[in-house]
């Protein structure tokens, strides 16, 4: 594992918020990863390893040619994905993706979360919509999820689960908690009727605010 302190750091992080994400019930098992961008490279977790036997040298640095150093674990399955939201979006240095229980039941619905909560509005715009499926692991998959992530923080991932591109790991980590509430608060919403929706200039209204909202 090399020494550079960044790097260092952001493997003991990532290692952290998978744990927590276990620890949230935002993801079980082996499901789920997380990757940082770290200077011209990308860590991502490794695959098929519990959240709770991962240690900071399980993280595998993968440079920019799809290469990764010699004796690291195998990456993660969803690794192009993270690498194509990386490489499309220089305002995003982690990637967040579990299968946190509301929202991969509305992913599975191929139901996006829409205007129903101004908290909707952490996801980066005014619904939360529903990148189209392909198989697990696929450059295809890849492509869909960059694509609906376009000028957003996070998507639903049809028939999956949910996905965050975040400027940090810690911002990403909370984005996926809302995202998970706000699907278990539309989840709720559909069995009395369904939700009362906030007007669309609202929305414009919400995101504004969002842009210098909490502590900057």
């Amino acid at each position: 594992m090399s020494g550079i302190p960044q790097e260092v750091a952001l493997r003991a992080r990532m290692v952290e918020v998978m744990q927590a994400m276990d620890a949230r019930g935002l993801n079980r098992g082996t499901s789920g990863n997380v990757s940082a961008r770290c200077g011209p490279d990308m860590l991502v977790t490794p695959s098929g390893v519990p959240a709770g036997r991962l240690t900071a040298e399980h993280m595998v640095l993968i440079r920019p040619d799809g290469s990764t150093p010699e004796g690291a674990l195998k990456p993660s399955s969803e690794w192009r994905m993270h690498q194509g939201i990386l490489d499309r979006r220089p305002d995003v240095g982690a990637v967040v993706h579990c299968h946190s229980r509301h929202a991969t039941i509305l992913a599975c619905a191929g139901r996006p979360i829409p205007a129903m909560h101004y908290m909707v509005a952490v996801s980066g715009g005014s619904s939360v919509p529903v990148a189209p499926y392909a198989t697990f692991g696929s450059v295809e998959l890849a492509q869909a999820v960059v694509e609906a992530l376009d000028g957003r923080y996070a998507t639903l991932m049809a028939n999956h689960g949910q996905i965050v591109a975040a400027p940090n790991l810690d911002f990403a980590l909370a984005i996926a908690e809302e995202v998970e509430e706000q699907a278990a608060v539309y989840w709720g919403t559909l069995a009395i009727g369904g939700p009362s929706l906030l007007a669309e200039d609202e929305m414009d209204r919400i995101l504004l605010r969002f842009k210098s909202y909490g502590q900057r």
